[in-house]
């Protein structure tokens, strides 16, 4: 049978996080942590369990103890709520002494100081020894904040439950070897006392930020003896994974520069503090897009499917089992796909379309599902070959029906750094017409051109300037990737076309200005249009276009 070494009292926080680890197994109880840890360290138990988060108190002292192990990693999480109580010997004696843990106590500071302001407080490192001693000598005034089972267990009156609402304890759990990775982890490491130095944590945090690797938590603080630096970070990934291992090694030869600065603690499957909403998603789409947002959200511990036109599995009996379907199909095929399986959705989930056109999609989806399903578009503004979301543009189109599963996935947009711009149906329309429609109709009419007036790809490059090279730079990546792409943005309804049948005309105006030798009014067209764009917005996009021409003037 395996044993497990963790703090007492029978009942308690660290009894019940053992028995939820492993129902079977025997528990050992301490009077401390410390005492805990040395007994797993000392081949006394198979495991031991530690509090090191709390919501309440933040981050607990007891992760310390990890800095020292001389055997064993992290291995694994525990998440409790934790319903504290209030018991005594009787229920009639007012209470003047407040016993508990020192971690008891804190987090239950809101309701001492309302309702025993004028308590003694007594932190107690050996609960199971102080109940024993109340009891013995029948301290009737005295009060112990403890978990209810706890409280029951040794006979005590139950005089207050539930005393610090919102309280979940993360349990640490510590085994003799390494785990595997479960493609849902994350790591916690530690530096040595460092040597400080202009730009230190800057660098630290590049080496993960560079790589796309997500801290779960950072803390720096002055290690006791020698008061240095020392860093603790908890990282998304597994010690294991390519990125995480060129992250260390950068960070031991090229950033710190000091023999062994990092004990890695363990690894373990990633545990999540806050409750979620969601736990399974399912697309209805196989394209790349559709997998690429699948695969991330799979790595977030989320279950994941997709179904589509030649998959065994099908949205009919996919949608039962999901609570956010997510539609990402071509513009053309969202309406349709809509309308034929938004029915089946239930009240209480969330269909989310991945989509570029927002009016009429948005419109269908409210229509072909029923109230209580929420209905949420996200355009994202970047294709499938893109490594991460982060600094990416995503636009978010909520709907009255937009609710908590909506904001779980625009949560996870967030966490992986895209910058989420929030749109009515209509004005995403509209200001998609500038930067889709109008470019792409653009690129594909001065292709047409080129074709119709026989000037040759080698024609362009021997007279083209820095400035027209954008535009044709922005033809070619238009034709050199899939035509459908770009038909259905084209095609697309909406506010979009007014913006490309706008420029049409004033084209027009343009040229005939032009064509008459308007010198005049052309300048005050240059002159209106430069007052409506500003000053800032010009002067910052002109330093982009100089940071770009130097670019183009090396490979041209």
């Amino acid at each position: 049978m395996a044993t497990i070494a963790t703090i007492g009292p029978r009942g308690g926080q660290g009894w019940q996080a053992a028995r939820r680890y492993l129902p079977q197994a025997e528990i050992l109880l301490f009077p401390d942590l410390a005492e805990a840890v040395r007994a797993f360290e000392n081949q006394g138990s198979d495991f031991a369990i530690l509090p090191i988060y709390n919501t309440r108190a933040g981050q607990l002292k007891e992760v310390r103890m990890l800095e020292e192990l001389r055997r064993g990693y992290w291995i694994d999480n525990l998440v409790l709520s934790i319903q504290l109580s209030l018991g005594s010997l009787d229920e009639e004696t007012e209470i003047s002494v407040l016993a508990g843990g020192r971690d008891n106590l804190s987090q239950c500071e809101e309701f001492i100081a309302g309702q025993f302001p004028h308590a003694s407080l007594l932190a107690v490192s050996d609960l199971e020894a102080h109940l024993r001693e109340v009891k013995r000598l029948g301290l009737t005034g005295h009060g112990i904040v403890e978990a209810e089972e706890a409280l029951k267990e040794h006979g005590l009156v139950l005089r207050q439950r539930e005393v610090a609402p919102h309280n979940r304890t993360r349990f640490a759990v510590i085994g003799p070897t390494l785990t595997v990775p479960t493609g849902h982890d994350a790591t916690a490491m530690i530096t040595q006392p460092l040597r400080d130095r202009v730009g230190l944590l800057h660098d630290i945090l590049g080496e993960f930020a560079s790589r796309g690797i997500n801290l779960i938590d950072l803390r720096s603080e002055n290690d006791l003896t020698t008061q240095k630096l020392r860093v603790y970070i908890e990282a998304e990934g597994h010690g294991d994974s390519p990125a995480l291992r060129q992250a260390l090694s950068r960070l031991e030869h090229q950033v710190i520069q000091e023999p062994r600065p990092i004990k890695v603690l363990g690894s373990y499957p990633r545990v999540e503090m806050r409750p979620r909403h969601i736990k399974a998603f399912g697309c209805i789409g196989t394209g790349e897009m559709g997998r690429w947002f699948m695969e991330r959200l799979a790595s977030e511990g989320y279950q994941t499917m997709i179904c589509g036109r030649a998959t065994e599995l099908r949205p009919e009996t996919m949608i039962p089992r999901v609570e956010v379907v997510v539609v990402c199909v071509p513009i053309s095929a969202t309406a349709p796909t809509v309308r034929r399986y938004g029915p089946l959705l239930k009240n209480g989930q969330a269909l989310i379309l991945l989509a570029g056109e927002a009016e009429d999609s948005i419109g269908c989806a409210l229509t072909a599902t029923r109230p209580e399903v929420e209905v949420m578009l996200v355009h994202n503004l970047w294709g499938p070959k893109a490594a991460t979301m982060k600094d990416k543009n995503a636009v978010v189109v909520r709907t009255p029906r937009s609710g908590k599963l909506c904001g779980e996935f625009e949560a996870f947009l967030y966490k992986h750094g895209a910058e989420i711009f929030q749109d009515t149906p209509n004005r995403h329309d509209l200001l998609m017409g500038v930067s889709q429609k109008l470019p792409t109709a653009i690129s594909v009419a001065l292709a047409m051109t080129l074709r119709n007036e026989g000037i040759s790809p080698q024609d362009i490059a021997s007279h083209s300037t820095l400035t027209s090279l954008y535009g044709i730079l922005a033809m070619s990546r238009v034709h050199a990737q899939n035509p459908r792409t770009y038909a259905e943005i084209l095609a697309a309804k909406g506010q979009g076309n007014q913006i490309v049948k706008a420029f049409c005309q004033n084209l027009h105006q343009v040229m005939a200005h032009a064509g008459q030798d308007g010198i005049e009014p052309l300048c005050a067209l240059l002159e209106a249009n430069r007052a409506h764009l500003s000053e800032e917005f010009l002067n910052a996009r002109l330093e982009q276009a100089l940071a770009v021409d130097q670019t183009l003037g090396r490979t041209s």
